[in-house]
């Protein structure tokens, strides 16, 4: 986990990506990778998710992948088969989570409330999304529950330009999920120097 933090730290912003058309994928990693994000959290909101996920990894072996929305051990074993680094749960459930310690994959999976995270914390777990983090209180219950807990979170839902480096400036925070600069009209009409454009601007919005 410590080297899957490093990483998310440097990168900052992990694009959250429901795919539509999986012959889509490798040109949209390759624009995710050379405009300075060279990650992805692919959910499994559609039935292209894995096909997607195995071409990202057959063209770029060390591209950071993540699998989203995972809900169950069938989907995790999908994800593990396909190539990802780690999974991402938009809840906390303790059969998944257990089942993704037995097959010795990250975990980090969706809390938004003190008891989900003494649960989380119980199961060994110190890297969390904080999901939906807009709705479930923002930066200030973030800064409420990092006083308590000593845990690093990806805030997850509702992050934009507008409120990404409040997020950020937060010690607790490793990274954010976004979906902003991979919209799917743009993925879906080839729009590629369009999505780019808003690759490359995370840059200037993170400071980075």
């Amino acid at each position: 986990m410590k080297d899957l933090n490093a990483q998310l730290e440097a990168i900052k912003v992990v694009p959250v990506i429901a795919i539509k058309d999986a012959s889509k994928a490798v040109k949209l990693a390759q624009v995710l990778i050379e405009n300075g994000l060279p990650c992805a959290e692919v959910t499994f909101r559609t039935e292209q998710a894995v096909s997607a996920i195995k071409l990202m990894r057959q063209a770029y072996p060390d591209m950071l992948i993540g699998a989203g929305t995972v809900l169950t051990t069938e989907q995790v074993d999908m994800a593990i088969d396909a190539g990802v680094n780690f999974i991402v749960s938009p809840g906390f459930n303790p059969k998944i989570v257990q089942y993704c310690q037995q097959r010795g994959i990250t975990i980090i999976p969706g809390i938004n409330c003190p008891s989900h995270v003494e649960q989380a914390m119980q199961m060994g777990l110190r890297t969390l999304k904080f999901f939906p983090a807009e709705a479930s209180g923002g930066v200030a219950m973030l800064k409420a529950l990092s006083a308590v807990y000593p845990i690093k979170f990806m805030p997850t839902g509702g992050v934009n330009p507008s409120n990404i480096n409040d997020y950020l400036s937060l010690p607790s925070v490793l990274a954010c999920g976004g979906t902003w600069m991979v919209p799917n009209a743009l993925i879906e009409q080839d729009r590629w120097s369009e999505l780019a454009q808003l690759v490359a601007d995370v840059a200037g919005i993170i400071g980075k």
